[in-house]
This record gives C-alpha cells, sequence and structure tokens, in this order.
C-alpha cells in the first residue's frame, strides 16, 4: 500500500477558482487504488478580530471546519494579522506556505505519495525536495497555477476534471450525467475531435477520451477548441445513427484555466 498525504493550501484554492471544493472527493482519491491516506492537512487562515464580532462569519467558519474534521483533515490555521504603515493604510496578512513546506519535509519520511494542492509559485522549491525523499509529488490546482509547478510535478491534473470535487455551477442539472473535459486532438478542417476526461472509482482515476464535432457546440468558432487548457463540460450520449459510439453532446465551454 503507498502511504499517500493531501496538503491544501486552502486560501490558494478558493481564491483560485477552487471555492466549494469537496474535501471527502479529496479523500477518496487519496485511499483510491493501492493507496491509503496516512495524513490529511488543511492550511487556511482565521480572522481573530471578525469572528469576535461578525456572529455570520463566525458561524460559516466553525461550519467549514467541521465539515473538514469529518472528512478526516486536520485543520491547521494561520490567524490574519493586521499592519498599520507610515501612511495609515492597513494591510492584511495570513500567509501558511512555511507551515504546509515545514510539515511536508518533516512527514514525507513515512510517506510514499503525496496530493498538494495549490497553484502557487513558492512551492516550486519544496517538491523536488519531497522527491528527492523518495515520493511521488501529485498536483492538483484549478486556476492561474504556475507553469513551473506543472512542469516539476511528477503530475499535475486541473481540478476542474476530477469528477464531482467542485460543484456545476448550474445547480438544476443532474451532475452525475455531466463530465468535464480538455481538447485532446482537433481537426479544424472537419469540425471534430476529442475530448479527454477522468473517471474516479475504487481503482484511481482513470483518463479516457470521447468524441465531439462543432456541430454539438454552440461554440461555432474552431479557435476555441484549438487553445491549449480550455475546460469543456458535456453529456455523454450513444449515437444510434453511427453504430452506437460514445459522443460528447450539449458541449459548453466552462473557462479558460
Amino acid at each position: 500500500m503507498l502511504k499517500t498525504a493531501i496538503y491544501v493550501d486552502a486560501e490558494n484554492i478558493k481564491m483560485s477558482g477552487g471555492f466549494g471544493m469537496r474535501y471527502d472527493v479529496l479523500v477518496d482519491l487519496a485511499n483510491s487504488g493501492n493507496c491509503t491516506m496516512l495524513r490529511a492537512n488543511c492550511y487556511l487562515s482565521e480572522d481573530h478580530e471578525r469572528i469576535k464580532s461578525d456572529a455570520d462569519y463566525r458561524q460559516k467558519i466553525y461550519t467549514y471546519h467541521n465539515i473538514l474534521r469529518q472528512c478526516g483533515f486536520r485543520i491547521i490555521k494561520k490567524y490574519v494579522r493586521r499592519y498599520r504603515d507610515e501612511e495609515g493604510n492597513i494591510t492584511t496578512k495570513a500567509n501558511s506556505d512555511m507551515d504546509l513546506a515545514i510539515d511536508a519535509l518533516l512527514q514525507s519520511k513515512s510517506l510514499d505519495r503525496i496530493i498538494l494542492l495549490t497553484g502557487d509559485s513558492d512551492f516550486v522549491r519544496l517538491i523536488p525536495a519531497l522527491q528527492n525523499e523518495g515520493c511521488r509529488v501529485e498536483v492538483i490546482g484549478f486556476n492561474n497555477v504556475a507553469k513551473e509547478l506543472r512542469e516539476v510535478a511528477d503530475s499535475f491534473i486541473s481540478g476542474f476534471l476530477i469528477p464531482g470535487l467542485l460543484p456545476f455551477a448550474d445547480s438544476g442539472r443532474e451532475e452525475e450525467d455531466w463530465l468535464r473535459g480538455v481538447v485532446s486532438n482537433f481537426n479544424p478542417d472537419r469540425g471534430f475531435g476529442f475530448f479527454r476526461y477522468y473517471r474516479l472509482d475504487s481503482s484511481g482515476l482513470h483518463p479516457e477520451s470521447v468524441f465531439f464535432h462543432l456541430s454539438q457546440s454552440t461554440l461555432h468558432s474552431e479557435h476555441v477548441f484549438q487553445e491549449a487548457h480550455r475546460i469543456f463540460e458535456f453529456r455523454i450520449v450513444e449515437d444510434s445513427a453511427n453504430g452506437n459510439r460514445s459522443e460528447a453532446r450539449e458541449i459548453r465551454l466552462l473557462r479558460d484555466n
């Protein structure tokens, strides 16, 4: 069994498109296949002054923390500090990067696999250090992920592509019928290509591909499908007119990643 740990840079994830992320799905990912989750740490900020004065904020924070604990996460808090400069301007600071890096390095000696959730380039130096301890380092991020972070990790996957990790914006849809993917191949002259997407089950995260055609999208410009890292949402149906071949339908652009 591969001993696995999750380290979540919660403030970076929240500000980079991952607000509402489901931590139970992360646990399923860490425990899938020949892996067992040994540690799960979430690093976040807490405004002590606001907790004392804002009942709604206090309730939301404590509810959020309870959900994390129920999923098996240890919460590491960095309290917000306020600084006033010579001109009277107030700045706030609550950075947990150092805490995350130190914990990951110290705990890596007992681990085989680390799942790091962040897009922050400050962790570029951390990843080789963890790899030198014998750990495989997988990075999951949403928007604005540093190029250097993608390149130095053993693998990178957009959090948008992990089934169930991030809720669909349109709550009226049956989410189990929808998938997210990126274009893996596209022929602009003939208007068709393939989406690469993932399925998550007890044995792990599995990459798959499905055929698509521009006629099944409201996005008529072929240039949309030629630019890297764009995330698309779609449903998969069997085309009875084409030998029941699986095809992507109702294609829509989620966002540039």
